[in-house]
């Protein structure tokens, strides 16, 4: 019992410090890559190639004056910034990141819990991290911070959904709700995302629009919204949104992967566990890439069309690939093409 809860505790510090580390150089990868992108430089001052450019901006958050507005509800004021960033660390406990391994004598599992509603899980956290934005704006009393998270939570519940539909058929297919289950049942190179690719698409543009990245960045439209949702937030408070809001992109990304490219599966990961971990962040970084070149590269939405697009295209989408996944599992459990044949 007292190895079990050493190993757990162990896992859970390692995952933790991987995601404050994967944080802070996503600032990092996000800036230098964009700058390519449109032809700048980029950061590139402090440290070779900027690379301790998010030491220095986190040293400049923490030092910088926290105000606290006079009228602001100061509880949930302070709340806010914290549901940003529990939820998403929460969430990344049912990633299974790696094949077992074996140390000293013992089977080591790589992940931090397998949990057979994980889905459920994940999707529960993600609504949960959205009270963050909405708290955050009502709390500031300030009325363009709760036109954000106004926002924010109609996006959520409009892109949730559609979220969830998608998730079900992969659901339906592999016969289990644990990410580590629908790992092991694209086992042989059978990635879902060849069975699934309409629900694969789906997945991409609601996960775009759960962590609030551009083109769904709605909630803190600067044009029209000054910063949206966290307006009058500022030093380290203002930090935890960013941290919330990158961690769950690792996050999304992860279960992305599992879901679809196989996890941490690729030639020779059972054979070479480390190997396996490396594809499953190879994978990671790959999405983080795209979320970074859809922010360099498309305009942000209107919001009347950013709704529409939600109820009137993926969530029709979303049901009717339900259906036809339904009605192909049942073909297959019943024997049904073969009674044809």
């Amino acid at each position: 019992m007292l190895a079990d809860f050493i190993e757990t505790i162990v896992k859970i510090i390692v995952v933790v410090v991987v995601l404050l580390t994967g944080f802070a150089y996503m600032t990092w990868f996000e800036r230098r890559v964009i700058a390519r992108l449109q032809v700048r430089i980029g950061p590139n001052r402090v440290g070779p190639e900027g690379l301790l450019q998010p030491l220095a901006d986190g040293v400049k958050l923490f030092f910088k004056e926290d105000i606290i507005p006079a009228e602001a509800d100061k509880v949930l004021y302070l709340l806010a910034p914290v549901l940003a960033v529990v939820p998403s660390l929460l969430a990344a406990a049912v990633l299974p990141f790696g094949p077992d391994i074996t140390l000293f004598g013992r089977t080591i599992h790589l992940y931090i819990a397998d949990i057979n509603i994980a889905l459920l899980y994940f999707l529960g956290l993600g609504s949960l991290g959205v009270y963050s934005v909405v708290l955050a704006g009502w709390a500031s009393n300030n009325k363009y911070a709760l036109l954000g998270g106004l926002r924010a939570s109609a996006q959520m519940i409009s892109y949730e959904l559609a979220m969830g539909l998608s998730v079900l058929s992969i659901v339906m297919l592999a016969g289990s709700f644990s990410l580590v289950d629908i790992v092991n049942a694209q086992a042989g190179g059978r990635w879902f995302v060849l069975m699934q690719p309409l629900a694969f698409i789906i997945f991409i543009i609601t996960m775009l629009a759960e962590t609030k990245r551009a083109p769904f960045d709605l909630p803190e439209a600067e044009q029209e919204l000054v910063a949206g949702f966290h307006t009058e937030y500022s030093g380290m408070k203002f930090a935890l949104f960013y941290m919330g809001e990158y961690i769950g992109m690792i996050v999304i990304s992860g279960v992305a992967v599992s879901l679809f490219l196989g996890g941490w599966r690729g030639p020779f990961a059972e054979q070479i566990p480390l190997l396996g971990v490396l594809y499953f962040f190879l994978k990671v970084a790959l999405f983080m890439f795209f979320f970074v070149w859809m922010r360099a590269t498309l305009p942000r939405l209107r919001y009347d069309r950013l709704m529409q697009l939600g109820w009137k295209v993926l969530l029709p989408l979303s049901l009717a690939n339900v259906v036809i996944t339904a009605l192909a599992v049942v073909a297959r459990d019943t024997g049904f093409f073969g009674l044809l044949g």
